[in-house]
């Protein structure tokens, strides 16, 4: 059995996680890149970032396809927007149909959002198992202990698929 880790991350957050997750070699990192890079930094970060989430968007992602079907766990992540995933996230799940994986969801926020989030998700995700779900506050700045031992559940979790 193995795992993948499918995220997006805009400035490091989710990256970070996924690989701290990925660090015990229990599972296969796919960062999803869109062909056009959202902007950094406030004001246009958010603005972007707000309307691409709020209408929809699917940009086009440049990753090449990855054969789905030697994977039985899925970690699917990314931040929060506007109260949902990340664009580049809703292209994955529009872009392939998964069903019967065991999914555990990530979401990475400045603070709030991730439970409507997840709730979007489970929508596309409704045939196959949502194991668990995880949150972290800006990782990369909020030094909050309770990050590791999420990891070390998520990092458990996927041991105990196998």
């Amino acid at each position: 059995m193995k795992t993948a880790i499918i995220y997006y991350s805009l400035e490091g957050n989710m990256d970070s996680i996924a690989q701290k997750i990925g660090s015990a070699h229990t599972a296969d990192l796919y960062r999803l890149i869109p062909q056009k890079e959202y902007p950094t930094g406030r004001i246009s970060k958010y603005f972007w970032a707000g309307k691409s989430a709020t209408f929809g968007e699917k940009p086009k992602l440049v990753n090449e396809t990855i054969d789905w079907e030697k994977y039985d766990t899925l970690i699917i992540g990314g931040p929060v927007w506007a109260g949902t995933f990340a664009p580049p996230i809703h292209t994955f799940l529009k872009d392939y149909s998964i069903r019967g994986k065991q999914i555990i969801l990530i979401a990475t926020h400045a603070g709030g959002g991730a439970d409507k989030c997840f709730a979007k998700m489970k929508e596309y995700l409704k045939d196959n198992v949502i194991v668990e779900t995880f949150q972290f506050v800006n990782p990369l700045t909020v030094k909050d202990p309770g990050t590791d031992k999420s990891i070390e559940k998520i990092q458990k979790l996927i041991a105990r698929e196998r």
